[in-house]
């Protein structure tokens, strides 16, 4: 696995995993919507733990920069 997710696009991932739990705790999303929202959080965190998106491979696309190398 190679990695392609750049920096901000993992801050925005975070930011969205921490949105879906605080309007779960909030009460704000419950039942269907809140597991739905939660296992969407859950693989979004997961991509950013593998710093690895598997849609962004299928689709070819790469946000992290290229090396000067």
């Amino acid at each position: 696995m190679k990695a392609n997710l750049h920096t901000a696009d993992k801050a925005v991932r975070i930011l969205i995993a921490i949105a879906v739990a605080v309007l779960y705790y909030m009460g704000i999303i419950s039942g269907t919507t809140a597991i739905v929202l939660g296992i969407v959080a859950a693989v979004l965190l997961v991509t950013v733990f593998i710093n690895f998106c598997p849609i962004y491979h299928i689709l070819g696309i790469s946000t992290k920069k290229k090396s000067n190398q």
